[in-house]
């Protein structure tokens, strides 16, 4: 049986993932599944840089602003979620266009994962929350390092959450936590044509940063102190994004405003070279330089090109 076609369109913060892929729905008749932890969430559009609906104009859009910033959202949660919204794009003819730079988001999709839901113990978690509170985030991280030396190889100590899932896992099987990407499956049910955007890093980091600058003009503190007063703070995983956490924090008198916006710049460049780091371990994955290719049109042609010879 021939499979089905889905374009991924990857690549690092403020590449322009969002014009291009809304162009590459308007020629080829798609529709654009979002790929971003962020964009997500209701009420948080500027600083997840979320397409106003002007941008998106007719295009369709979805897993974007659907979820409460209070809940919370697994990658499990995404992959059912996504896929059940490009089988109904496959079924209405039209193609679906997955957009994002979520590394664990595109996993999801490209792989075959088990995300069979271990038992929690929440007296545990809470316990080990605890033990980092006050003992600190390497405390609990040497525990791992006792019981599963690999797990703790690949988790960094201040990820206090997956340290704790970690050993949560451990103390529930008895068992090692599993990390899927040492032994990666390919998900065969659909035909991936995988593109990724990159281009000059100097013009890359410039874009990135007036970006932010922009952020603020359209009136960051401001949705922050909204969330805020609904309720919100950086207890929620919604808050945890870059600039949302740093105004949180610039409004509880931890920053001044400049270091604020100079942090959010900084953490947003390292993000984009996390994510440039995490794209490139994908040998499927086919690179368009937006800036040596010159203009919208010509990166266009280019991916069109490369979809016909991948159509399968």
């Amino acid at each position: 049986m021939t499979r089905k076609n889905v374009l991924i369109i990857g690549g690092p913060t403020a590449v322009g993932k969002t014009s291009t892929s809304i162009e590459m729905a308007k020629r080829f008749n798609g529709e654009i599944i979002s790929a971003d932890s962020m964009q997500i969430y209701k009420y948080m559009d500027i600083g997840s840089a979320k397409p106003t609906p002007e941008e998106m104009g007719d295009v369709p859009h979805h897993l974007i602003d659907f979820l409460d910033p209070k809940e919370s959202y697994s990658v499990s949660d995404f992959r059912k979620d996504a896929f059940e919204k490009i089988d109904d794009i496959l079924s209405r003819g039209k193609l679906p266009i997955v957009v994002g730079g979520t590394g664990l988001y595109l996993n999801a999709l490209l792989f075959e994962m088990d995300f069979s839901e271990v038992d929690g113990d929440p007296e545990f978690r809470e316990e080990m929350r605890k033990q980092a509170m006050e003992k600190g985030s390497e405390f609990v991280h040497d525990l791992l390092k006792e019981v599963d030396p690999e797990a703790a190889e690949r988790i960094h100590h201040n990820n206090i959450k997956r340290t704790i899932r970690a050993l949560e896992i451990c103390r529930i099987t008895g068992a090692p936590s599993k990390d899927f990407k040492s032994d990666p499956v390919p998900n065969e049910a659909y035909n991936f044509i995988f593109t990724g955007l990159t281009g000059n890093r100097r013009k890359l980091y410039a874009r990135i940063n007036k970006r932010v600058d922009i952020m603020f003009e359209q009136g960051l503190v401001d949705e922050v102190k909204k969330l805020k007063n609904m309720g919100l703070s950086d207890c929620f995983q919604s808050m945890k994004g870059i600039g949302y956490k740093e105004v949180l924090a610039y409004l509880d008198d931890k920053y001044d405003y400049d270091i604020m916006v100079s942090i959010i710049k900084q953490s947003s460049r390292r993000y984009a070279k996390r994510q440039m780091t995490w794209l490139r371990r994908y040998d499927n994955l086919k690179w368009f330089d937006i800036d040596k290719l010159g203009g919208i049109d010509a990166l266009l042609d280019q991916i069109d090109n490369y979809i016909k010879d991948k159509k399968a």
